[in-house]
């Protein structure tokens, strides 16, 4: 099981902050995971459909999205962050 957390726009689209999910064995890395959560319902369709600008973390260490997933227990979803 993995837990996926959900950050700012990302987390108001999906309708949730985290969740704890069984990752199907064809999803190995975060461009995959991000595809796989366009298929999961209309919220995760709208909340990853411009999946190329959402950054990513593997077990709090930020990653491409052509990175393995590996042994991940906890991926998070956000948007680019601006400064101030």
């Amino acid at each position: 099981m993995t837990k996926l957390v959900y950050f700012a726009w990302v987390r108001e689209r999906v309708g949730k902050p985290d969740e704890t999910v069984d990752l199907p064995a064809s999803v190995t890395t975060v461009a995959a995971l991000l595809d796989w959560q366009k298929t999961r319902g209309e919220e995760y369709a709208h909340a990853f459909e411009h999946a190329s600008v959402i950054r990513v973390a593997l077990d709090k260490t930020h990653a491409q999205h052509d990175a393995a997933l590996g042994n991940a227990r906890e991926i998070a979803f956000f948007p680019p962050m601006t400064g101030g």
